[in-house]
């Protein structure tokens, strides 16, 4: 939660942004950020550089949050949590990372540690999951492993 905190106060938005919303404040924002605007200015050119990747990290997380986003995902997102089995599952800095049975990655963010623990002693993640997990956590797709 901290995260979407920090990006959020970064880009100056709250959680009612649209993705037209973040995408105008994105693109304002790196046109006064860029690091091309500081020719003759190495320590601004740096600095503008951190700048502009700290905003594309919030814009990109932001916009795989957002609930318009979401909804693009949810019959797919619905099929999986609901169909595909857990295969293997990561947790780090309050963010669980699911691996499902048919590729899909889904992280999500502000899970407890003692949440994960309980996670890891269960009989079946898949249904520990179902009750605790889903539903429960702001969550995003994170990738697909590919199948063969």
């Amino acid at each position: 939660m901290k995260r979407i905190v920090e990006h959020r106060k970064l880009l100056g938005v709250d959680k009612t942004a649209t993705l037209k919303d973040l995408k105008l404040i994105y693109r304002n924002t790196m046109k006064d950020t860029h690091p091309d605007k500081f020719v003759n200015d190495e320590v601004g050119k740096l600095a503008a550089e951190e700048k502009s990747k700290a905003v594309i990290e919030a814009y990109h997380f932001l916009v795989s949050i957002n609930e318009e986003t979401q909804d693009k995902y949810k019959e797919e997102y619905t099929e999986t949590i609901s169909k595909s089995m857990i295969q293997d599952f990561y947790f780090e800095k309050q963010i669980l990372k699911i691996q499902h049975l048919n590729g899909s990655i889904f992280e999500y963010i502000g899970v407890p540690k003692n949440t994960f623990i309980k996670m890891i002693n269960a009989d079946s993640p898949s249904r520990f999951a179902r009750r605790h997990i889903y539903g429960n956590f702001i969550y995003r797709k994170s990738g697909e492993v590919m199948t063969e």
